[in-house]
């Protein structure tokens, strides 16, 4: 079974994009974030023609989150708690999980922060530190739980993330807290199982549009699959496809992509 993430900032632009990567790696369950369309704006046709159901959640042109399966999607939820934090009085479409071929699947879009001290970094704190309270405790109710948290979190765990940490003094992505936040969903039982095969340095999967940075290869590592112990032990393979930022009209992130056993 194979499970990928990807950020597409803007499903509509890239669902040709979406399918062919689809095709060409015989994914199982695609997690997507940043879709920036409504629900009724989802381009789903071509996906069903494909075989895969999909579930989406959005609400206008901002965030955004989908799956897509072809091995089942069972028992979909919005939210991964009913006290999800929400900010300025909205519940943001950040979160959707599904159960696609007995593993519980989230699509997450973790809330960017913009800046230190900022409302939205206060946000995305409490927004963090809730999803780890959700996933301790199912993993409390079921240590042999089979889930995978995939998604773009907006932080880059360690230095070695960053191409330059001199050029994000003092900046969101890189801040202690969000890093304990990070650390936090690892001590609950979450494993990123994706890094022991990409190591770094210079391993990244998002490269900002702006002054050459994915040519420069000035990127960031801040998408990532966490697994319970009982997924973690099946990963057979995990690896990054930077060719999906090449070429005209590409996200500037690359899917993350996870193979089981």
């Amino acid at each position: 079974m194979r499970i990928a993430t990807w950020n597409i900032n803007s499903v509509r632009s890239r669902i040709d994009r979406v399918t062919g990567f689809l095709e060409r790696h015989d994914v199982d369950v695609l997690a997507i974030q940043e879709t920036k369309c409504r629900d009724d704006q989802f381009p789903g046709l071509g996906l069903d023609a494909m075989g895969y159901e999909w579930a989406h959640l959005g609400i206008n042109q901002w965030n955004g989150v989908a799956i897509l399966s072809r091995v089942g999607l069972e028992d979909v939820a919005t939210t991964f708690a009913d006290d999800q934090p929400v900010y300025d009085g909205v519940l943001e479409p950040r979160a959707i999980g599904a159960t696609c071929g007995g593993v519980r699947v989230w699509s997450l879009y973790v809330p960017n922060g913009r800046e230190l001290g900022h409302a939205h970094y206060d946000y995305k704190l409490a927004w963090l530190e809730r999803l780890r309270q959700a996933g301790a405790e199912w993993l409390a109710a079921d240590p042999d739980a089979q889930i995978a948290l995939t998604g773009d979190w907006n932080i880059a765990p360690e230095d070695e993330d960053v191409w330059d940490m001199t050029a994000f003094e003092n900046s969101t992505h890189v801040s202690e807290p969000e890093r304990a936040a990070f650390r936090a969903m690892i001590d609950a039982g979450f494993a990123d199982v994706v890094r022991p095969h990409t190591p770094g340095p210079g391993v990244y999967t998002y490269w900002d549009y702006q002054r050459l940075r994915f040519p420069k290869r000035e990127g960031m590592r801040i998408d990532f699959a966490l697994c319970s112990p009982a997924l973690a032990g099946r990963v057979s393979k995990g690896w990054i496809d930077r060719e999906e930022r090449k070429g005209k009209g590409a996200s500037d992130h690359a899917p993350v992509v996870i193979d089981l056993d």
